[in-house]
């Protein structure tokens, strides 16, 4: 059946090259596509990434876009893996010196405007468990990445059909990024080897695991401190979301390249998950209505926006200098858009602290030894306390009642 559905895709493709109505494309259309068996993950490199590329490619072309790689739609880079996470990652455009090669995917909408809006949405992901992978069976499975991110590329494509004949006041740029996951790689050399003037970049949009909004409709928003006016603008065009605002321009997602080139951003993520870079990240557990509901409102956003000119950039803290380090893990994911008092557990981990000690997803951690849990970066200062082997208590509320447990680190 999954064979059947790829070959239908292909069959879909071409017919979008000579048949203009075909262009209508939903979001799990391209989900279901990028994220099937057959593309094997889509790890930055491989075959299954160059057919996801291709992919995105046809949907530009379909949807009207001019190419603005530097060999079609296409913007290759060759680079060698890092093996010191802090190191800079060497680019090379030399045959035979680099061992991978990543493609980015640029769409351009000309408007003849002064400015460029730039909207991005990374592609790759972890093909069959690379480094970042928190799957630990004993077989290999393909990290199909629905949410992660194909579904921020999905809306990329649907705000491009929406902004055709839309809001003239800018260009549009589009990117699908390659290399997200093995460190920001295509946008960090897309901001080096820009295939347009990045003195007129407006600003940039950036969508990362937008496709499982919940029931509660929690969306957060980065960046509305890198421009005066963003905070105002996610504000006021909010109808349908409780928004989680954080102000700095800095994450780990390809705005940060973006923001790092001075360029005011906006970055979309509907939270953490027990699938995040696991295997069942897949595509009948995304919200497609939550996602379209998000894509309209960055339509709204931009169209706001459209005759502000181009927006000052601000300077943001790095919240991340603020981090404090720390030797051991209580084996959570956090629930990042939670905004209550404590650290809310979006998903607990399998042989880890958290689990030995009978600590359960939806717990909120309001006591780590001798010091009170308020928020995250109260609990990350907690935590720094600790060195393997140590022993401690947590206290958490589960519904209406407090729970005590043992940690062995």
């Amino acid at each position: 059946m999954k064979n059947i559905l790829f070959i239908l895709f292909l069959v879909v493709l071409i017919g979008c090259k000579t048949e203009p109505k075909a262009e209508r494309v939903s979001l799990k259309d391209d989900v279901s596509f990028l994220a099937s068996d057959e593309l094997e993950g889509r790890q930055t490199g491989t075959d299954g990434e160059k057919a996801a590329a291709d992919y995105i490619a046809s949907r530009f072309e379909n949807l009207g876009l001019s190419s603005k790689g530097t060999s079609g739609y296409f913007q290759q880079f060759s680079f060698k893996p890092k093996t010191d996470p802090h190191q800079e990652v060497n680019y090379s455009v030399k045959d035979g010196d680099s061992t991978i090669t990543g493609t980015n995917v640029i769409g351009f909408l000309d408007n003849k405007a002064e400015n460029t809006i730039i909207i991005g949405a990374h592609y790759d992901h972890l093909g069959y468990g690379a480094e970042g992978s928190l799957y630990r069976g004993e077989t290999k499975e393909i990290h199909n990445g629905a949410d992660d991110n194909a579904s921020g590329v999905a809306v990329l494509l649907s705000l491009a059909t929406k902004l055709k004949g839309s809001n003239p006041g800018n260009n549009y740029l589009f990117m699908a990024f390659s290399g997200e996951e093995m460190g920001l790689l295509g946008s960090n050399y897309f901001t080096k080897n820009p295939t347009i003037d990045l003195s007129k970049a407006n600003y940039m949009i950036n969508m990362d695991m937008v496709g499982r909004l919940k029931q509660d409709s929690t969306l957060a928003v980065y960046g509305v401190g890198t421009s005066p006016i963003l905070k105002q603008i996610v504000k006021a065009n909010n109808s349908k979301f409780k928004i989680i605002e954080n102000e700095s321009g800095v994450g780990p997602s390809d705005h940060t390249s973006f923001y790092n080139s001075d360029i005011p951003v906006l970055h979309f993520f509907t939270g953490q998950h027990d699938d995040y870079h696991k295997p069942g990240d897949d595509i009948e557990k995304l919200n497609y209505e939550g996602m379209e509901t998000i894509s309209t409102y960055i339509f709204d956003i931009i169209s706001d926006l459209d005759d502000n000119g181009k927006l000052p950039f601000r300077k943001t803290k790095n919240e991340s200098e603020d981090v404090p380090r720390f030797k051991v893990g209580l084996g959570v994911i956090p629930d990042y858009l939670f905004d209550g008092k404590g650290m809310r557990i979006d998903g607990v981990s399998e042989d880890k602290p958290a689990q030995k000690a009978g600590l359960q997803k939806g717990d909120i951690v309001i006591k780590l030894g001798d010091s009170l849990v308020t928020d995250m970066m109260s609990y990350m200062r907690a935590l720094s306390a600790f060195d393997k082997g140590d022993n401690t208590t947590v206290k958490v509320k589960r519904g209406d009642v407090e729970v005590d447990a043992n940690i062995e680190f």
